[in-house]
């Protein structure tokens, strides 16, 4: 007898198009589920699991120390889930509609300031081989454009249009967004597929980014890079692809960009997911009324 929730991975994997990440931690999340019912209660079906036998889990993932927003991100697995299994009709009703998300302290995205990463693009010396014009452009691309680290690493060579000096991007949901890029990031572009086609035998003509071998870049290695070297300008806890992500967006925010166009340029699917930025740009209103203020 197959997974229980196989059904449900492959439709999020094949027909919604999730992000690997997403689909692996949906199927941990739903392992560990079952695992527990099955050691718990006995083998049990879908149509079988109560509210119950939920709350069951979820107390037992806090007696675990879980944070409430793991246990947030938990519950909305299983919501997900049964909300498949009602839509193909193999439960008839889901055991998720009384349970109760936990309140998550609201945590303000963690951020680069703009002039460490000037620093970082001015006074740190990147290596003269492949792999430090590699490392440059994965820092440039993620700080200028806020994409994502499956973006980034499943950006096309076709997706670049030079002429109107934009890159065509492929976000969740298998949705595209257009974003305009600056000169100077063009032509860092241009440079290096002129160096990969010149130097790099047998180079992967299709994604834009590979190794010195000529292939693809894993997720892993653009998260090293850009783990490596934000750690040598800025002393933020959080030193990742999804940081400068936060960065590109809160600078936007901080320059006067509309938050409708930081939406778009962020691929986020509504306001509140955007809005969180502006909490970053009241934050930095006020660290410069204290410091200007006579009054302050």
């Amino acid at each position: 007898m197959g997974l229980p929730f196989q059904g449900f991975i492959d439709y999020v994997r094949f027909e919604r198009r999730y992000a690997a990440n997403t689909v692996r931690s949906y199927r941990d999340d739903l392992e560990q589920f079952f695992n527990y019912l099955k050691g718990v209660f006995g083998e049990l079906q879908p149509a079988d699991i109560s509210s119950a036998y939920v709350r069951s889990w979820l107390a037992s993932l806090k007696d675990q120390k879980l944070s409430s927003r793991t246990i947030t991100r938990k519950i909305s697995t299983l919501q997900s889930y049964f909300k498949y299994m009602l839509k193909m009709e193999m439960i008839t009703q889901t055991p998720m509609s009384n349970i109760h998300v936990p309140k998550i302290s609201k945590r303000l995205p963690v951020f680069v300031e703009s002039r460490d990463l000037k620093q970082l693009f001015s006074n740190i010396e990147f290596p003269d081989d492949w792999q430090g014009k590699t490392d440059r452009l994965i820092i440039s691309i993620f700080y200028q454009t806020g994409l994502r680290l499956s973006e980034l690493i499943n950006l096309r060579e076709d997706k670049i249009d030079f002429g109107n000096r934009t890159i065509k991007v492929l976000g969740k949901g298998n949705k595209e967004r257009i974003i305009p890029i600056h000169s100077s990031l063009m032509k860092e572009i241009r440079d290096y597929l002129k160096e990969k086609n010149a130097k790099i035998d047998q180079a992967d003509r299709q994604f834009l980014l590979i190794n010195e071998r000529g292939k693809k870049l894993y997720p892993k290695y653009a998260y090293l890079s850009v783990r490596k070297y934000l750690a040598m300008v800025t002393t933020v806890d959080k030193k990742s692809p999804h940081v400068l992500r936060h960065s590109f967006a809160t600078h936007l925010m901080n320059g006067g960009a509309d938050l409708n166009s930081v939406k778009e340029l962020l691929g986020h699917s509504s306001l509140a997911a955007t809005q969180v930025y502006t909490h970053n740009t009241i934050e930095k209103l006020k660290e410069v009324y204290q410091k200007a203020h006579p009054k302050a």
